[in-house]
């Protein structure tokens, strides 16, 4: 069902039940009016005959030719009819119309008799020893009633269908902004996602349009996500496969140590691609929706142990680990928590030499738990700093992939934290994390 035909029944039945309701107000009124005002009437023609009574007695006691003479004066307009007779029961002066089982024996004051299948409305008044008695039929006075509430309630239908008219077409000019925007929307090109305007259009429709922008922004971060994906992708696994595939040609026209270099060479080349790949992939996710399904909380220890696990299996002796909150825990997933620390390592262990030291401090302070990497390789000048997060950029020469640190700094940002880098005092490089605590749940623990 289209919008304009639901509003068009919502409005329309409301208003049919308000006026059906003053509709039959006004029926019900109208119908003790016209009863009120068609009694008044029989008391009013009762009064004048007894007026004429009061005012020549002498006629009402002459000869019964000299009465005949009289009724013209008694004949009354519309459906009324009129007796007047003595107190024996004779009949004086009767209308046309009027019948002696009607209007005989009538109690006085108002009451309903039926003649011969007609209901009538019959008032009677004793004045000078005379009965005077009016009456109407009923089916002509309902006949007169239906004549007033058909004219008294036939405009309020014709209201209502007018009302129903201009009601479907006010909807349909009101809902044209609507149509409009559909049609702005569907005329846009597939790959347009330019935010829709929202200048001039009725204050009900913005917060729809915004929504619609908000999610053009979403679908264009998207959109601009996997295309950046691509270049990457296309940018960073070209030179190992040309590496891979020259190797892999020595090889084939090499024997003998010749031979194990150009494998060795192509083995490495492998385990770069392979490197690079799922750098970019876990860049891609953290930047999508933030990070692997489950928990968003990771204790401490486990993420510093993990780390210092996967980046150096067998041990490093330049590594130390200075840990002060080994209860604590931060708020963000544990394969992310545990990339970016190990980032960190990889790019210390990388640049330190062998006769240098790696410190890793972690201190809690103000609701967030501070993880610092320092070492004592070259460290980086004011450009590299600034360059540093940057994707794949290396220092010189360098075989990383250019990505540790990028992510690393995705993975603080989605979740809250940060990532600085600051010169050593005694040379070489602090790489500083920030994530923010997790809140301790009492109904977990309990």
């Amino acid at each position: 069902m289209s919008l304009r035909v639901r509003l068009l029944l919502m409005i329309g039945s409301a208003l049919a039940l308000l006026w059906g309701a003053v509709a039959f107000w006004l029926h019900g009124d109208i119908q003790r009016q016209m009863q009120r005002m068609l009694d008044d009437r029989l008391v009013t023609a009762a009064y004048m005959v007894s007026d004429l009574v009061t005012q020549n007695p002498a006629l009402w006691s002459a000869s019964a030719d000299t009465r005949a003479a009289l009724q013209p004066v008694l004949t009354l307009t519309g459906p009324l009819v009129c007796q007047v007779s003595s107190a024996r029961g004779e009949i004086l002066v009767r209308t046309p119309g009027a019948s002696g089982a009607l209007l005989d024996g009538a109690a006085p004051g108002f009451a309903f008799k039926t003649i011969d299948g007609l209901t009538w409305r019959t008032y009677t008044i004793n004045t000078q020893g005379l009965a005077i008695t009016t009456a109407d039929r009923i089916g002509d006075r309902a006949t007169l009633l239906n004549s007033a509430v058909l004219a008294a309630v036939a405009p309020f239908g014709a209201a209502l269908l007018g009302g129903l008219l201009v009601l479907w077409w006010a909807v349909g000019k009101a809902l044209q902004p609507l149509e409009r925007l559909r049609c702005e929307l569907a005329s846009r090109a597939i790959d347009e996602l330019t935010p829709v305007a929202d200048g001039g259009r009725p204050r009900e429709l913005r917060p729809f349009v915004d929504t619609v922008n908000d999610m053009l922004a979403r679908i264009r971060a998207t959109v601009q996500r996997e295309r950046r994906f691509t270049s990457d992708a296309a940018h960073e696994l070209r030179t190992p496969l040309t590496a891979i595939k020259v190797h892999l040609q020595v090889l084939r026209l090499s024997e003998g140590d010749d031979a194990v270099r150009a494998l060795a060479h192509a083995d490495e080349g492998v385990a770069r691609l392979q490197a690079a790949l799922s750098q970019l992939l876990t860049l891609s996710q953290v930047e999508a929706h933030g990070g692997s399904e489950g928990t968003n909380r990771t204790a401490v220890a486990d993420m510093v142990a993990l780390a210092v696990r996967d980046c150096a299996p067998a041990g490093d002796p330049r590594l130390q680990v200075f840990n002060r909150c080994e209860e604590a825990a931060v708020a963000v997933p544990e394969a992310l928590a545990v990339t970016a620390l190990r980032n960190l390592l990889d790019n210390a262990r990388r640049h330190t030499p062998v006769d240098g030291h790696i410190h890793l401090h972690v201190d809690g302070l103000c609701g967030e738990v501070r993880l610092a990497v320092a070492d004592t390789g070259p460290g980086l000048d004011d450009e590299g700093l600034a360059m540093a997060t940057e994707r794949f950029w290396r220092r010189g020469t360098g075989t990383g992939s250019g990505l540790g640190l990028a992510i690393t700094q995705a993975v603080c940002e989605r979740f809250g934290g940060s990532l600085t880098l600051a010169r050593a005092d005694e040379g070489g490089l602090v790489a500083t994390i920030t994530l923010p605590l997790a809140t301790i749940n009492h109904d977990t623990e309990a």
